[in-house]
C-alpha cells in the first residue's frame, strides 16, 4: 500500500449529459477539441494519477482551463469524478458515507479560496471561528482558537473589524487563519494568492512557507504562476488539457523539461533561484569553503568567485562531503 497521504489514481471527469458514453473514446484518445466539437461534452480531468506525500507542499499548475481548479475539488469530493479512484490515507474518498464525507470536509480537509469566502456580516473574530463551531467546539474554545490563529497570521488587533474594513492581503491571511484554525491534517489551497498584488502575493508566500515549516500540514496549492509554484513547491505537477504533462521537484523540471510545453513554460525564469549546488556536483572537493548542497546557485556565486580555484565544497544533508562545484558549471546552468 502507498505511504502517499493523498492518492489520485487515473481519475477522469467529462463534464456533459452523458459523460459515461464518451469516457471510453476519451480513453482511446479523443482530444479535448474533438471532444466539445463533435459530441458537445467538455474533458476536465484526463487519466490523471498523482500520489501526495504527507507533510509536503504540493503544486499543481497549469494555464486557464487545465484543469487544476477541477483536480483540487475532487479531494474532497466537491466534483464527482466520471472514473477513477481518490484515497485518503488509504481510504477510498468515493466510497464514503455522507456522514463520512461531512466528517472529511469538517475535520480532517480545509480549504482557502481566491476570493477569500469571507462571511461578511461576521467580524473577523466569528470568521476564523465558523470552522470550529461547525465543528461543534463550545464557543470558549473557538474564539481562544481564533484568537491565536489572528495573532499567528499578523492580524491581532483587528478582531472585531469586518472584511470589507481591511485589504485584499489582510482578508486573505483571515482565509489562512480560518483554514488552520480547525486542525485539519490537509489544507487545499485554491488560487489562494492570485488576487492578490505582487507584494503583498509574496508576503504571503513568506506567510505560508514559515507556518508550513511549523506545522507540516499536506498543502495542495494551485497556482497558474510557475514563480510561485518554483518557490512553494517540494514537488510540482503541471496540466495541459486536464493531463499532468511533467510532476516533480522545482529543479527536476527547470533542469529536465519533459517537452517542448514546459521548457517554454520555464525558459525565462531566473534559474539562479531555482537549481541547488546538489545539482551540479562532480569530482573530487576541493580545499576550502564548503556548502550545504540545497544552497541556491544565486547564493553560491559570491562564495565561488571568492574561493580558491573558484571551487567550492559541497555537503549533503549529513554534513559530509560529497564532491565539488566550480564558478564556471554555475554560472552554466544558470544562462542554459
Amino acid at each position: 500500500m502507498s505511504d502517499a497521504k493523498i492518492s489520485i489514481r487515473n481519475l477522469y471527469k467529462i463534464f456533459g449529459k452523458s459523460p459515461d458514453s464518451v469516457l471510453a473514446l476519451v480513453r482511446e484518445g479523443l482530444s479535448k477539441e474533438d471532444l466539445l466539437a463533435h459530441h458537445d461534452h467538455v474533458l476536465g480531468i484526463n487519466d490523471v494519477s498523482l500520489d501526495i506525500q504527507p507533510h509536503g507542499l504540493q503544486v499543481i499548475m497549469g494555464l486557464s482551463g487545465s484543469g487544476k481548479s477541477t483536480l483540487i475539488r475532487h479531494i474532497n469530493r466537491l466534483i464527482d469524478p466520471t472514473a477513477g479512484e481518490i484515497l485518503i490515507d488509504g481510504e477510498d474518498v468515493l466510497r464514503m458515507s455522507e456522514r463520512q464525507l461531512r466528517d472529511l470536509r469538517r475535520f480532517r480537509t480545509s480549504m482557502v479560496f481566491q476570493k477569500f469566502g469571507l462571511l461578511p456580516h461576521r467580524r473577523i473574530l466569528q470568521n476564523v471561528a465558523y470552522g470550529l463551531q461547525v465543528q461543534g467546539r463550545s464557543e470558549t474554545d473557538s474564539t481562544r482558537a481564533a484568537r491565536h490563529w489572528i495573532a499567528r497570521v499578523g492580524l491581532d488587533g483587528y478582531e472585531n473589524h469586518y472584511p470589507a474594513q481591511l485589504s485584499g492581503g489582510m482578508q486573505q491571511r483571515v482565509g489562512l487563519a480560518r483554514a488552520l484554525a480547525t486542525d485539519a491534517d490537509i489544507l487545499l489551497m485554491d488560487e489562494a494568492f492570485s488576487a492578490l498584488d505582487p507584494l503583498i502575493r509574496t508576503e504571503m508566500q513568506g506567510i505560508l512557507l514559515e507556518l508550513q515549516q511549523e506545522l507540516h500540514k499536506t498543502i495542495v496549492f494551485i497556482t497558474h504562476d510557475l514563480d510561485e509554484a518554483l518557490r512553494l513547491g517540494d514537488n510540482i505537477a503541471i496540466l495541459r488539457d486536464g493531463a499532468v504533462v511533467q510532476q516533480g521537484s522545482a529543479q527536476q523540471i527547470v533542469l529536465r523539461p519533459a517537452d517542448a510545453y514546459i521548457h517554454d513554460f520555464v525558459k525565462d525564469i531566473n534559474r539562479g533561484r531555482v537549481i541547488r549546488l546538489g545539482s551540479l556536483v562532480e569530482g573530487d572537493a576541493p580545499e576550502g569553503p564548503v556548502l550545504p548542497h540545497d544552497t541556491l546557485l544565486e547564493d553560491a556565486l559570491l562564495h565561488l568567485s571568492d574561493a580558491p580555484g573558484q571551487r567550492v565544497a559541497v555537503s549533503d544533508r549529513t554534513g559530509r562531503i560529497v564532491g565539488g562545484v566550480d564558478l564556471k558549471s554555475a554560472i552554466r546552468a544558470i544562462h542554459a
